[in-house]
């Protein structure tokens, strides 16, 4: 019996666990939600206020016509004694004070009306407060949330592929070697056309009897003779 308690508490003990930590992975999502219920029910308070305060409202204008019967039905009593009628003024103070006892329930409750008006307000207002504050939280906690997943991102890339970042230094090396090697194919095309166009040049020139002109026994002679002569 003790071994299976035993058990049963290890297995609640994973069990919350691993509740902590669907908990933990899910923290901004949950914090979110929250934030959204939260102001689902502060509209619903927000409908509801409106409803206390027409009530209120309601019995502030029945409180005024109460008022106003009372001080017609005073009139009426002076208008009574003015004649003499001593028993129609008292039926109309019984009329009177029937009134005043109305007022008195009438006052009361617009004034527990007015109390929780204003206790809601305040708590509407308070709560707004909260829900504005947990909002600009959550925006934080989300970029830090999205920094920190960049800088994991990051430091896992650096860490975990070296050979991949030798790669493609390799690669880049590569490309480097093969475009020089290139330039200097072009440079040395460039350089043989010069050469070749210099040589055509000089072998038409040397055709059409411009330039320096070919040494050889006959025209060694031929200048001797002429010194002699």
């Amino acid at each position: 019996m003790s071994i299976l308690k035993k058990i049963m508490t290890a297995v609640r003990g994973g069990a919350r666990e691993m509740g902590e930590l669907v908990v933990d992975a899910n923290g901004t999502r949950i914090f979110e939600q929250e934030i959204k219920d939260a102001q689902a029910h502060l509209q619903k308070a927000k409908h509801d206020l409106t409803d206390v305060m027409a009530k209120q409202m309601q019995a502030s204008r029945q409180v005024k016509t109460l008022q106003g019967e009372i001080a017609e039905h005073e009139a009426y009593v002076t208008q009574a004694l003015d004649k003499g009628d001593e028993n129609l003024a008292l039926e109309i103070a019984e009329k009177i004070s029937q009134l005043e006892v109305d007022l008195a329930e009438q006052q009361q409750v617009h004034d527990t009306f007015a109390n929780h008006v204003t206790r809601l307000k305040v708590l509407v207002k308070k709560t707004e407060r909260q829900i504005k504050d947990y909002e600009r939280q959550l925006s934080m906690v989300k970029t830090t949330e999205s920094v920190q997943k960049a800088s994991a991102a990051i430091t896992d890339n650096f860490s975990s592929s070296n050979s991949k970042i030798l790669s493609a230094k390799d690669s880049l090396d590569r490309i480097k070697k093969r475009q020089q090697d290139n330039f200097d194919r072009l440079a040395a095309a460039e350089e043989l056309e010069s050469e070749n166009s210099d040589k055509s040049l000089s072998d038409k020139m040397k055709a059409a009897g411009i330039g320096e002109e070919t040494t050889n026994a006959s025209s060694v002679l031929d200048r001797i003779k002429a010194k002699r002569s």
